[in-house]
């Protein structure tokens, strides 16, 4: 008896079995990353070129300049006093606290890794290179900023 009951439950077990397994794995095969703020590759969120971001009285614009040279502009508005916090509560962002203030890693989506092939985010005021870091900057009405890749 228990030798029948064995052999029809024992597909129905390892039915069950497959879909937790699957389950586990849907949920936990990124590493435990959420698209959102993953921290490689195409972290934070990815916005649309021309996108109006944002809500507030003052009003600038950024932007980001990928490794091929290829533009993607924004209208922020804010009522943020910094750049770096504007641009991070918008979502377009992230990076890690440093010694000399946020270490901005990726922007729009885009992450790169210094330590790996020497390229990293540079801040620009305008058509200048930034004095200051990007959570340094007061925000200037109807000013324009970006983050363009260098390599060292």
């Amino acid at each position: 008896m228990f030798k029948k009951f064995r052999n029809r439950q024992l597909p129905l077990i390892l039915c069950v079995m497959m879909i937790a397994a699957m389950a586990f794995c849907t949920a936990g095969c990124n590493g435990g990353k959420d698209d959102a703020a993953s921290g490689s590759g195409t972290e934070g969120s990815v916005q649309a070129d021309g996108s109006v971001l944002g809500e507030g009285e003052t009003m600038f614009t950024f932007t980001v300049v990928d490794e091929k040279g290829d533009e993607m502009e924004f209208e922020i508005h804010t009522d943020k006093k910094t750049v770096g916090e504007a641009l991070l509560d918008v979502g377009l962002i992230a990076g890690e606290e440093g010694e000399y203030g946020l270490f901005v890693k990726t922007v729009n989506g885009i992450t790169v890794d210094y330590e790996e092939d020497g390229a990293y985010w540079a801040f620009y005021i305008g058509d200048e290179y930034a004095t200051t870091g990007v959570d340094a900057t007061d925000i200037e009405e109807g000013a324009s900023y970006s983050f363009k890749i260098e390599k060292a």
